[in-house]
């Protein structure tokens, strides 16, 4: 319990807030737009959001749905179309999944936090990589339980490291976390090194939860494997996935989740009491987002395509920088610690640097756990214009930091 002063009384806050996170895109985010407010041009490299405007007529089928006087409270778990809808969605990548299964969400991280609450108690441990996206270590700790991080290989795609995680494991193991393609590194995990983690997680009783998002960002062949195909798994594989990456929905919040048939129930009732239900109106939005025509989300990871290959291009031509093309999503994750070595700072003074000194906001690698050190996280999820600009202010800065 912590005790804070307020002007008229003394306020003790469950100790339980000590566990909750804070997430750097949005923090540097808060910082560039101050300094946009202040006059100075700001090229935004850190927020994971596409530039891409909602297609029309995902956008239409909203308001149609708000015209149409949709604006009643609905099923806690979502309408029965759209569960259908995205049980049809999952069918068609090899997921055995049906509507009852599917818990809908105002976007994915309620999937994260009711996953760790349903199936976690006070003492036990979850398996999360490092470096990851921060709502893992975050929801973990909130429902009392013990983030245990494992390393991503970075001479190969930074992909989990099989050996690492069994090591790991302890009788108090519950749950391993996976994200494929990874947040912040652009990782896939190849189907190879899924099924000896399937293995592992049937031997040892162990929960998946496997975040999904950016499954349709991937720029090589094949396609992006799911753990939920491989036999065994889908009975103790939570899917989280959502509309805000694929369909350039981020403020619609809508995302969900797939669970294993006995928890389905569970996950309605927690969504009951945090928010009754997803508007029906952003329902209609992501039923026309699935059942209607793919061409935006397809012209989008095309250009993705092309602005991986841009970045990667100038990271690599700055001294003192290594990067491997991402293989999905949409950041990469270049390895700065020659530079940063050299200069004698760490990551997140030199993000901070290029953010001051020189208008570029990105992250430190270490907003994604102490994995991160010596990386720098950038999103292309935006113009092309803006990343060259922006990475010839990058360069300036790594040439200022070696002379």
């Amino acid at each position: 319990m912590t005790t804070v002063s307020s002007s008229a009384i003394q306020l003790s806050i469950a100790s339980r807030m000590d566990g909750l996170r804070g997430e750097g895109a949005f923090e540097v985010l808060a910082s560039a737009r101050a300094l946009e407010r202040k006059g100075r041009q700001i090229f935004h490299l850190e927020i994971g959001e596409p530039d891409f405007p909602t297609a029309p007529h995902i956008v239409e089928a909203g308001v149609r749905a708000l015209q149409n006087g949709e604006t009643k409270y609905g099923p806690a778990g979502g309408l029965l179309e759209l569960r259908v809808a995205i049980a049809n969605h999952l069918t068609t990548h090899g997921i055995n999944a049906a509507p009852d299964d599917v818990v809908v969400a105002p976007g994915s991280k309620p999937i994260l936090l009711y996953s760790a609450l349903a199936l976690l108690e006070s003492g036990d441990e979850a398996l999360i990589p490092d470096p990851a996206y921060p709502i893992y270590d975050s929801v973990v700790r909130f429902a009392g339980a013990h983030p245990v991080t494992y390393r991503l290989d970075s001479s190969n795609n930074f992909v989990p490291d099989v050996e690492a995680i069994a090591a790991s494991i302890t009788s108090r193991t519950r749950i391993l976390v996976l994200n494929t393609p990874q947040n912040p590194t652009g990782g896939v995990i190849d189907a190879g090194r899924l099924a000896a983690l399937a293995q592992l997680a049937e031997a040892n009783d162990l929960i998946v939860i496997v975040d999904e998002i950016y499954r349709p960002f991937n720029y090589g062949a094949p396609p992006v494997p799911s753990i939920l195909t491989i036999p065994g798994m889908r009975e103790r594989t939570i899917l989280v996935d959502g509309f805000s990456k694929a369909y350039a929905m981020t403020g619609w919040r809508l995302g969900y989740g797939l669970v294993p048939t006995p928890l389905a129930a569970r996950f309605a009732l927690l969504a009951l009491n945090d928010h009754a239900c997803v508007p029906a109106f952003v329902q209609r939005a992501g039923i026309a987002a699935l059942t209607g025509t793919q061409e935006p989300l397809h012209s989008m990871i095309n250009e993705f395509a092309v602005r991986r290959q841009l970045i990667s291009e100038r990271l690599s031509a700055i001294p003192g920088v290594r990067i491997t093309a991402p293989a999905g999503a949409f950041y990469a994750f270049p390895d700065v610690s020659a530079a940063t070595e050299a200069a004698g700072i760490n990551v997140a003074q030199l993000a901070s640097k290029l953010l001051n000194d020189y208008g570029v906001a990105l992250l430190p690698g270490t907003a994604f756990g102490a994995g991160g050190e010596g990386h720098l996280r950038l999103s292309f999820a935006t113009a092309r214009s803006d990343i060259d600009r922006a990475l010839t202010l990058v360069r300036e800065c790594f040439t200022s930091l070696t002379s």
